[in-house]
């Protein structure tokens, strides 16, 4: 089991241009960045741990982890020592430009239920952009142009080996781990312009923020039976469980899978629970000041400040 991140820090060598001022800059793979590997108790360096050379200081080398888990895993240096994490450290996400962002929408009865949504029978699918993807602790920008930004918890599937018509039942096999997402919604775009726009009300820059660590699949295996939570100023806003998907991880995969190839570090955002602030009364969105908190159980807790553009 190993958990898998990317942070920021003059300690390690990597940049300390990212910043949890109020801006954000999108990280991409040439983005300099340490890669680091954890177990219950420690973390390590990946340049330590990972055979020499490995390692190049970039953001990408997560995705390199990804694609090469399968023959690294066994020759990872056990005499490596365990590193304290500096206090200047910068989370990134764990995976910065995947090839895809899926995501999934009214995956839960009682979400679709408050929003006044039919339950689907086939996966509700959209798309981000990877110019979402923000770290733990990292703001998140509310764009000028909206007004009805809200919030969604959710369990994120990392996919660790590339496939094409996957079986359900060899779903998991490709699955590398999972984190904590935060699927940020302008409202007033995905449901209040015309032809409802779902990709722009959902794309704007730092909408998915990601992390604040992947847990690899070996060490969650129950991803249909795991507590989703969200705070908002540190009140519980969602509180349920994987257990009440609609499609399972397995079934999204292979339904996935049928129309486009899965690659390894693709991103699959499985939807939210009930209590979201567009269906409440009154409505709760973001807005600057506030801090959100996705927890989910044995993922560990991603948190972001809102700030304004």
């Amino acid at each position: 089991m190993m958990k898998i991140a990317l942070i920021s820090s003059a300690n390690f060598g990597s940049s300390d241009s990212i910043s949890r001022s109020n801006s954000f800059t999108p990280s991409f793979r040439e983005t300099p960045a340490t890669l680091i590997l954890g177990n219950e108790s420690h973390w390590f360096l990946g340049r330590d741990l990972l055979p020499n050379g490995f390692c190049q200081g970039l953001a990408a080398d997560s995705t390199k982890l990804i694609e090469q888990w399968a023959s690294v895993r066994g020759q990872l240096n056990r005499d490596a020592r365990p590193i304290e994490l500096p206090p200047d450290v910068r989370w990134l996400p764990p995976v910065v430009e995947p090839n895809k962002i899926l995501c999934i929408g009214l995956n839960y009865a009682d979400h679709a239920t408050e929003t006044g949504a039919e339950l689907p029978t086939i996966p509700v699918v959209f798309n981000k952009f990877p110019t979402t993807l923000t770290g733990h602790e990292q703001p998140i920008v509310l764009p000028a142009i909206s007004d009805k930004v809200d919030y969604e918890a959710e369990l994120v599937v990392v996919i660790g080996k590339e496939g094409r018509n996957i079986p359900a039942a060899n779903a998991l096999d490709f699955v590398f781990g999972y984190t904590c997402g935060h699927d940020v919604s302008a409202r007033d775009w995905q449901k209040g312009k015309p032809g409802g726009q779902w990709l722009l009300g959902k794309t704007f820059d730092s909408f998915a923020p990601l992390g604040p660590w992947i847990q690899t699949a070996d060490a969650f295996e129950n991803a249909d039976d795991a507590s989703v939570q969200f705070r908002l100023n540190g009140n519980t806003m969602q509180d349920s469980s994987t257990r009440h998907f609609i499609f399972s991880v397995s079934f999204l995969i292979a339904h996935l899978s049928k129309f486009c190839t899965l690659r390894p570090g693709d991103l699959l955002f499985t939807g939210t629970p009930s209590g979201v602030g567009v269906a409440r009364t009154p409505p709760v969105f973001l807005r600057p000041g506030d801090r959100t908190e996705v927890e989910i159980a044995g993922l560990g807790v991603l948190a972001n400040p809102v700030v304004g553009s």
